[in-house]
């Protein structure tokens, strides 16, 4: 199983940013997918799922409203908008995937991207 993260990098606040994972190895509409990040002295902490048939999405409170998760089942791609970025949104962004209906903790995903960098200057 690989899934390669992309699109990060540097925005200024209040910019956006459009995160893209694509997925191989296995099934892709069997698994949820989800999106985490780590910021340098925290823990990884969730920001966003979507469910296999791509019929509901799950938020972190500190991104609902300004992210929009999504996911191509045709091209098994899962993909992060994020908009109205805040310098606190600066992280390492990892995708991931879950054989259960959806997740919150990184516990329940089993296979990670590698991550991207997404820096948010003030």
């Amino acid at each position: 199983v690989q899934l390669q993260a992309s699109g990060g990098g540097l925005v200024q606040a209040g910019g956006s940013l459009r995160l893209s994972c694509a997925a191989s190895g296995r099934t892709f509409t069997t698994y949820a997918m989800g999106w985490f990040r780590q910021a340098p002295g925290k823990e990884r902490e969730f920001v966003a799922a979507i469910k296999r048939s791509a019929g509901s999405a799950y938020y972190a409170d500190s991104v609902t409203g300004r992210f929009t998760i999504s996911r191509n089942n045709a091209k098994n791609t899962v993909a992060l908008q994020m908009n109205s970025l805040k310098p606190e949104d600066t992280a390492v962004y990892y995708c991931a995937q879950t054989p259960r209906p959806s997740g919150y903790s990184p516990h329940e995903y089993d296979y990670w991207g590698q991550g991207t960098l997404v820096t948010v200057s003030s």
